[in-house]
């Protein structure tokens, strides 16, 4: 066996954590037993914006446990545009209560920093109750409604999500 194979073995063999993936703290003594279900990352253009990793409950994510999703960005962006292109990824994806939207984005403001290159997000989906965020491994807010936590989570995971590919890599499908 070549080396380069040997090599992809091992890091396939290797836990998630010891290939610098891994959940802040905070989130793993919160939400004990997740597992890495996948990785991806977004480009635009070509250009990277983010990784990022989905944890779930045992071997497959599922929609209706609690799981996180972590983000490392690869580029500064203030949150009124991570606020507002979350909104309308919302309303693409049939969020049509405008009522609702309003009260998420003034929750998200208080909630979502300006990120900056290396940084990361966490949401952690709390299944029935809502989603709380981690800013760099601490806790930055929640917002209790398992509506917004639904509509948040579904830009990245839902079957009409924007980026197929990503979804695929995420939920552990490629």
């Amino acid at each position: 066996m070549n080396k380069i194979a040997m090599l992809l073995i091992v890091m396939l063999m290797m836990p998630a954590g010891a290939m610098g993936i891994s959940l802040p703290e905070q989130v793993v003594k919160e939400t004990p037993g997740l597992q890495l279900a996948g990785k991806g990352r977004l480009r635009w253009l070509g250009l990277l914006i983010y990784d990022a990793s989905l944890w779930a409950r045992g071997a497959n994510w599922d929609a209706g446990q609690d799981f996180a999703l972590d983000i490392r960005y690869a580029r500064d962006i203030k949150a009124t545009r991570l606020i507002g292109t979350t909104v309308d990824e919302m309303r693409r994806l049939g969020v049509v209560d405008e009522q609702k939207i309003a009260q998420w984005t003034e929750q998200m403001a208080r909630v979502f920093p300006d990120v900056s290159k290396g940084q990361h997000l966490t949401g952690v989906n709390r299944a029935g109750i809502g989603a709380d965020f981690y800013y760099q491994g601490k806790f930055a807010g929640a917002i209790a409604d398992p509506e917004f936590a639904r509509a948040f989570f579904a830009i990245w995971l839902d079957p009409r999500t924007r980026e197929p590919g990503l979804r695929k890599s995420l939920i552990g499908k490629k």
